[in-house]
C-alpha cells in the first residue's frame, strides 16, 4: 500500500492545510473517519515508536524510570509500548548524541529537500503579504493608533496563539485548558497564518529530535537565511507524507475542529474574516472622528493593515528568530547534545521563547526562563491563568541551570 498526503491549495505560513488520502491499487480511502480516528487499516509502528508524542497527566511507572501507560483528560491517548524516559539531569536522552553541543559546522539540507524544489504557495504568499504590509508605512496609512493595536495583537494573537498554544500546549503539552478554551487558543493561533496546528506541531516535534542534524527542517546550521525563512520556501517531502503526521501529530489530528482546519480551507476565510472586523472596527472610529467618508476609510485601512498584515510579518519574524538566531548566539545553561541558546533580544521580543537551551534541556516545562532574569511573558500568562482556574497541571522547570557557558555563531572549518 502505498501513503500519500497531498496538500490542495496553499499550505505554510500562508495557512496551511492538508487532505490526506491513501492509496491502495484503484482504491482509495480517507483514513480518517468522520469522527477524526485512524481507520484500521493504518499502522500504528510509527507512532508506538514515536518518542515525541506528549505526555500526559497520569503515568503508572514500573522498574526504573519507564512509562507503562499514559492517559490524557485533553486529547485522546494515544496507543503507547513500554519506553524509558529521561528526567533528571544525570540522564542522558536516548538516542542523542553525548556532547555538551552539537558540532558548530556547516550541514547540509534536509535530504527530503533534495534536488531542491521551489514551494510556490509560501513563496508567493510570505513575498505577498510582506510587500502588501509596505503599504502601513505610507503617510495617508500610518497611525499612531494603528501602531498601538499592532502591539496589543502582537500579545494576543502571537503570545497567545502560537507561544502558549502552539507550542506549549499542543506541542509539549506543559499545561491543559479546557477544551472550548484550547480552541479559542487554537484559532488565534491559526490566525497568525504560521501553518494549521497539526503541521506546526508536526514540524516542532522533528526539530526536537533531529535538532541541528540535516533531518532538522530549519536548522541555521545550514546557513542562517535557512533556518530563518529559507527552510519555508522549499519543498519537503517528508512534511508531505501520511506516515510523518501518524507518526508526530496524531494526538492533534484525533480532535475534529483540528481535523477540520486541515480539511477545509477556513483558514483563508478565518483569516479574511479577522480583515473584516479590523477594518469595519477602525472605519466606525473613523466616522465617530471625522465624520467623513474618506476619513473612516483611511483609519479602517490603518486599522487593518497595521492590526492583521504589519502583524502577521513580525510575528513570523520572530517565530522564525527563535530557529535561527536561538540556535547560533547566546549563552548555555544546559548540554543538550546540539546548539541551543538562550538569546535574550529574542527573548524579549518573543516574550518568552527565546531562552530556546532551556526549552531544550526540559521540553515539557510550560516555563522557558530558569534564572531569576529570565523574563518571561508567556509563562506569567499562564500562571495567572491558574491563578483563575483556567490552567490546570501546569508543567514546571525539572532542572536547574548547570553553568552559564556563552555561545558566539561561528561555525567550525
Amino acid at each position: 500500500m502505498r501513503l500519500e498526503a497531498s496538500a490542495l491549495g496553499s499550505t505554510g505560513p500562508i495557512g496551511a492545510f492538508t487532505w490526506f488520502s491513501v492509496f491502495s491499487d484503484s482504491r482509495c480511502f480517507r483514513h480518517f473517519d468522520g469522527a477524526g480516528k485512524l481507520c484500521e487499516s493504518m499502522s500504528m509502528d510509527n507512532v508506538r515508536k514515536s518518542p515525541l508524542t506528549p505526555l500526559s497527566e497520569r503515568v503508572s511507572k514500573v522498574g526504573k524510570n519507564v512509562i507503562e501507560e499514559v492517559t490524557s483528560d485533553t486529547v485522546e491517548s494515544l496507543d503507547w509500548s513500554t519506553e524509558p524516559v529521561s528526567e533528571g539531569p544525570s540522564e542522558k536522552p536516548t538516542g542523542r548524541r553525548p556532547s555538551p553541543m552539537g558540532p558548530r559546522r556547516r550541514i547540509d539540507t534536509p535530504p527530503e529537500t533534495r534536488p531542491p524544489k521551489l514551494l510556490w504557495p509560501y513563496v508567493i504568499g510570505i513575498t505577498g503579504i510582506h510587500l502588501v504590509a509596505l503599504a502601513g508605512f505610507i503617510p495617508w496609512l500610518f497611525s499612531w493608533t494603528g501602531v498601538v493595536v499592532m502591539l496589543i495583537s502582537l500579545y494576543v494573537f502571537n503570545t497567545l496563539g502560537i507561544n502558549l498554544c502552539y507550542h506549549r500546549l499542543l506541542t509539549h503539552q506543559g499545561l491543559k485548558v479546557p477544551k472550548t478554551f484550547e480552541r479559542i487558543l487554537t484559532t488565534l493561533g491559526v490566525l497568525c497564518l504560521q501553518d494549521t496546528p497539526a503541521r506546526w506541531v508536526a514540524i516542532h516535534r522533528i526539530h526536537h529530535k533531529h535538532s541541528d542534524e540535516e533531518q532538522d527542517p530549519h536548522s541555521p546550521w545550514v546557513t542562517l537565511f535557512w533556518g530563518h525563512i529559507g527552510w519555508l520556501m522549499y519543498e519537503n517531502r517528508e512534511l508531505s507524507r501520511l506516515s510523518t503526521y501518524e507518526r508526530y501529530a496524531r494526538d492533534i489530528l484525533r480532535d475534529p475542529y483540528y481535523l477540520w482546519m486541515e480539511r477545509n480551507a477556513m483558514w483563508f476565510v478565518m483569516y479574511l474574516g479577522l480583515m473584516g472586523v479590523y477594518f469595519g472596527g477602525g472605519f466606525a472610529a473613523g466616522w465617530l472622528l471625522t465624520g467623513t467618508l474618506l476619513g473612516a476609510t483611511q483609519f479602517g485601512l490603518s486599522i487593518m493593515i497595521w492590526g492583521v498584515l504589519i502583524r502577521t510579518v513580525l510575528a513570523w519574524h520572530i517565530t522564525w528568530a527563535v530557529n535561527s538566531l536561538s540556535h547560533r548566539w547566546g549563552y548555555r545553561n544546559y548540554e543538550t547534545g546540539e546548539n541551543s541558546t538562550n538569546n535574550w533580544f529574542v527573548a524579549l521580543i518573543s516574550n518568552g521563547e527565546g531562552w530556546h537551551n532551556n526549552h531544550h534541556a526540559d521540553q515539557r516545562s510550560a516555563a522557558h526562563g530558569h534564572r531569576w532574569w529570565e523574563f518571561d511573558v508567556t509563562w506569567i500568562t499562564i500562571l495567572l491563568m491558574e491563578k483563575i482556574g483556567l490552567a490546570k497541571d501546569v508543567v514546571r522547570p525539572r532542572r536547574r541551570p548547570e553553568k552559564l557557558v556563552r555561545v558566539r555563531g561561528k561555525a567550525e572549518a
